[in-house]
């Protein structure tokens, strides 16, 4: 089987109605996002922090998966799918895809803040006072701005053995995620779904489709398929 990997953002995700700043005033649900996500706003105001990924969490058990979702994880019959998600919520495992690097972060988890090996599910909110074993405060198990992404150099590796990469549902401005689409390989077909500019020039290199996720991903489904 060919080998399809997709580069999801948070595009794809805004259609179940999970809002992204990028998309607006560069406020995320009216903060700074440099307030919510970043180590220094996590050392001005934990508690702020914390009750921000709580709504968050929240949010996400109200929402789901749709049908851009949906056809990536229906690829599987076709391709060997790996999924490379900017995206902290679970919509693409939930819409039923199976392999799935979430290169900033899981909602659903929390971490030590002074190790973050030490990994819990976290399906509830967390509090001030609520502690990993190692008897730090946990915090979200997100990778914030001015942080290492520790599973970049995993992407990397997939990216560069695709056979096909779509982009899909981001503008390609947050680094180092946006790199990843220079690891392609020479005979890689590069796809691009994103309804608006994206911060990488594709000369002619990409198919870009100026679409939303899930109209793209309805246009497109079937002329992969064809080339499984």
């Amino acid at each position: 089987m060919k080998k399809l990997t997709i580069l999801s953002g948070a595009g794809i995700s805004a259609e179940s109605g999970i809002q992204t700043f990028r998309d607006g005033d560069g406020l995320w649900e009216n903060h700074k996002v440099t307030d919510v996500a970043s180590p220094e706003g996590w050392r001005r105001n934990r508690e702020m922090v914390l009750e921000f990924y709580n709504q968050r969490r929240r949010q996400l058990h109200e929402v789901e998966p749709n049908e851009a979702h949906q056809l990536l994880a229906e690829l599987e019959k076709y391709f060997e799918v790996q999924i490379i998600t900017q995206n902290i919520d679970d919509l693409h495992e939930r819409a039923g895809s199976t392999n799935i690097l979430h290169i900033h972060g899981e909602l659903f988890k929390s971490c030590s803040s002074n190790n973050k090996s030490l990994i819990y599910e976290q399906k509830g909110d967390i509090s001030l006072g609520d502690k990993a074993e190692d008897g730090a405060q946990l915090r979200p198990f997100i990778v914030w701005f001015g942080e290492d992404v520790p599973l970049y150099q995993a992407a990397r590796d997939l990216v560069k053995d695709s056979d096909i990469l779509v982009v899909i549902g981001t503008s390609l401005q947050v680094y180092p995620a946006a790199g990843l689409i220079h690891d392609i390989k020479d005979d890689c077909l590069l796809i691009v779904i994103n309804p608006n500019e994206t911060g990488f020039g594709y000369g002619q290199r990409a198919v870009v489709m100026k679409e939303p996720a899930t109209k793209g991903m309805k246009l497109l489904f079937d002329k992969l398929v064809n080339l499984a």
